[in-house]
């Protein structure tokens, strides 16, 4: 197969090297730079589908994109990468803006998380933000430093220190700093904001190894608990790309911390009460992964025409004949599921469940500081039976 795109990446400062192409696609900030005699196409929307089907229209068709930096990198490259045969293109790299900051910094870039902030939300950055932790971030617009700085205020960091790097290697090239407590800094439209994390003390600490304190969630008290939470994670295996159902998902909890756990896993909250709903909303903000889905509605029903999943928990209904067949059914082979029962109705269920399936069946008893009097006692809180098992 011949490659009819090139993507080539680009420095601020610098002029094009272009291959040979009838088109050439890209920002027009950076056309603008090229000499006449080239036939340019500027983007016509900063939206992704809309990107994709305009560089589809020259599919087969001589085409070069430009890109900042490193097209492979947050960039346009990596989502054409999604959609075409490695064949059809090739990508010429550029030192990406990463790598310019980090150098800024004096920041090994080994150990520094890179997150891109370009049309998403901000909440992003929570799963990674623990002390000594060290971000940088592709980011939209001027405000979005502002308003990184009061969430990590709120969060407990206002001692962080935030660096806005504005038109790297550019002859305008701009470094500022500021704590997150009293940010007050301007950025231009095209910067990368560098995040060196500083707890306060007494500041949570939410890793994002399963098993979050349960006050980290809001909650009418339909919550699997914190001992349990970390058991049952651990049995759905979260893993890169991963996509969860969470059926009868409470607060939202499971899969909340299915997306905290591993990168670019995805998950589906199925939910029927309204007050839940809310609450899944907010604690998917507050915990930094907003882009949780939430399914409103009666299950299966609401199950029917899903993404296909890699793991399922049951947390609710557990004894329902027609719910569990529905989830079964849905599960890819080789995925995971797991249930946890409090009924005997629920635990009888999943031990005919495992006669005639397999898998694993435990019971998880835990006790918890309490006090009778003026004496301390461990009180035990409701057993919980947990059926985990692969399908064929």
């Amino acid at each position: 197969m011949t490659a009819w795109l090139e993507i080539v990446g680009v420095g601020e400062s610098e002029m094009p090297v272009l291959p040979s192409a009838e088109d050439i696609i890209g920002p027009k900030r950076l056309l603008d730079r090229l000499p006449a005699g080239h036939r340019l196409e500027p983007w016509r929307s900063p939206k992704l589908d809309l990107m994709l089907e305009q560089v589809m229209a020259h599919r087969g068709r001589p085409t070069v994109i430009l890109a900042s930096g490193d097209p492979m990198w947050f960039g346009i490259g990596a989502t054409l990468a999604r959609h075409l045969d490695a064949g059809e293109f090739r990508v010429h790299p550029h030192v990406s803006s990463f790598q310019l900051a980090a150098a800024r910094l004096g920041w090994p870039l080994q150990h520094v998380t890179t997150l891109s902030l370009h049309g998403r939300p901000a909440e992003l950055i929570q799963p990674h933000v623990a002390p000594g932790v060290r971000i940088l971030a592709l980011t939209t617009g001027a405000e979005t430093p502002g308003y990184v700085a009061r969430l990590l205020v709120a969060r407990g960091y206002g001692r962080t220190r935030l660096t806005v790097l504005d038109n790297l290697s550019a002859p305008d090239e701009r470094v500022q700093s500021a704590q997150a407590v009293g940010y007050g800094l301007t950025a231009g439209p095209f910067h990368v904001l560098a995040i060196d994390c500083v707890a306060d003390a007494g500041a949570p600490l939410l890793a994002a190894v399963p098993g979050l304190p349960d006050e980290a969630f809001v909650t009418d008290g339909q919550l699997t608990k914190r001992e349990v939470r970390a058991v049952s994670l651990a049995r759905l295996s979260p893993y890169p790309g991963a996509l969860l159902w969470d059926v009868g998902a409470g607060c939202g909890s499971i899969g909340i911390e299915w997306m905290r756990a591993a990168r670019d896993t995805s998950a589906l909250a199925f939910e029927r009460e309204g007050e839940r709903l809310q609450m899944i909303a907010v604690n998917a903000e507050r915990l930094g992964v907003p882009t949780l889905q939430i399914v409103p509605g009666e299950v299966p029903d609401t199950l029917v025409g899903k993404p296909v999943p890699d793991a399922i928990f049951v947390g609710g209904g557990v004894a329902d004949e027609p719910l569990f067949h529905a989830c079964w059914t849905a599960l890819r082979p080789g995925g995971r599921l797991v249930a946890n029962a409090v009924t005997l109705d629920g635990e009888a269920a999943l031990q005919a469940r495992q006669s005639r399936l397999g898998g694993d069946l435990v019971r998880i008893e835990v006790s918890a500081l309490d006090s009778i009097g003026a004496q301390r006692v461990m009180r035990p809180r409701m057993a919980v039976t947990q059926w985990a098992v692969s399908k064929p």
